[in-house]
């Protein structure tokens, strides 16, 4: 994968040389501050940095998972995965580790490459994500992206003893061309 970029964003593939700041940002606490955005009614349990290494086939060379740079500075992952591959039903997401790195309109940006990276190189119709209507930031981006609320299901994710609508999220490749021309 070439590095995809705007302006001082570039998302690209995983290297080895990633994998310490990676761990630092993703498993080394066992509460960190970006899993009160990213679904925090899943637990996230932290791993040792060997633990991590164990897993490294699956993060480096993975096209389904690359990093985000902010000014030569990781601050955030990119993903999809096959909610079901033969009918190229694609799901996407993102994270951005560091309070500081967000609400400055990066996560927009990114999305926005991403997505049409995804388009570009994968025979795909739609793209979306989920999220949970905790997280505005989320809504908001995929709004910002001329994506449509596909699907909301009502008082589905319980955390910290509050319910949660699962939200769903969809962009048509003919829909994202028509914004992007």
């Amino acid at each position: 994968m070439e590095r995809l970029r705007d302006q001082e964003i570039v998302v690209r593939s995983i290297k080895e040389t990633d994998l310490k700041t990676l761990w630092t940002l993703i498993y080394k606490e066992e509460n960190p501050e970006w899993k009160l955005w990213d679904a925090p009614y899943y637990e996230h349990h932290s791993k040792s940095y060997k633990e991590f290494l164990s897993e490294k086939n699956s993060w480096i060379g993975n096209n389904q998972k690359k990093v985000v740079e902010i000014n030569n500075r990781i601050v955030g992952t990119v993903s999809y995965y096959w909610e079901h591959q033969p009918s190229k039903w694609l799901e996407m997401g993102i994270t951005i580790y560091k309070q500081l790195d967000r609400e400055k309109g990066y996560g927009t940006r990114i999305l926005k490459l991403w997505i049409q990276y995804l388009f570009d190189t994968l025979d795909l119709v739609r793209i979306g994500y989920t999220t949970w209507s905790g997280n505005y930031r989320m809504i908001h981006i995929g709004e910002k992206l001329g994506m449509t609320m596909e699907g909301r299901l009502r008082k589905v994710r319980y955390w910290d003893g509050v319910y949660y609508d699962s939200i769903r999220m969809g962009i048509l490749r003919e829909e994202w061309e028509e914004l992007n021309k």
